[in-house]
């Protein structure tokens, strides 16, 4: 009895952990200097677009979290309770970037405009518009903008 309780404890798990994994996607930006790809987690339910990153301690180069607000519209963010300095990327319906928020300040509870009507707000680690030249313009392929 012991062991088959332990082997549905060990299955719940490696269910959690394979939804877990389940849930990032991939995501492309066209810049300049060419593709970049990041893995992101989904913020669909007003609950997941409110928690967000918050009382994470890190998050690595390459992952992201992208919030759809859909429809589109004006989408203010901050980072109340958020540790790690991120950069908000604002997407527009037709996965053009609207507008960046680089190096946000952790902690903060200073709105942060996406400037105009936006469908998505990419979060990813401070700094990385800059290393990889992500600019207002660029592309963004995703599902949520009817591209990959």
């Amino acid at each position: 009895m012991g062991f088959a309780k332990s082997l549905a404890a060990i299955l719940v798990i490696a269910s959690l952990a394979a939804a877990n994994a389940a849930s990032f996607q991939p995501l492309e930006i066209v810049t300049k200097n060419g593709v970049q790809v990041f893995s992101v987690e989904m913020a669909t339910t007003d609950e997941e677009k409110q928690t967000g990153l918050m009382y994470r301690k890190e998050l690595a180069d390459g992952k992201g979290m992208l919030f759809d607000f859909n429809p589109e519209q004006e989408v203010s963010m901050w980072m109340k309770n958020t540790y790690v300095p991120l950069d908000m990327i604002f997407i527009r319906a037709d996965g053009r970037i609207l507008r960046i928020a680089e190096n946000t300040e952790p902690l903060s509870t200073k709105i942060i405009s996406s400037g105009g009507p936006a469908r998505a707000v990419l979060e990813v680690v401070a700094g990385t518009a800059q290393k990889y030249g992500i600019r207002p313009g660029d592309r963004v392929g995703h599902p949520l903008f009817g591209s990959k």
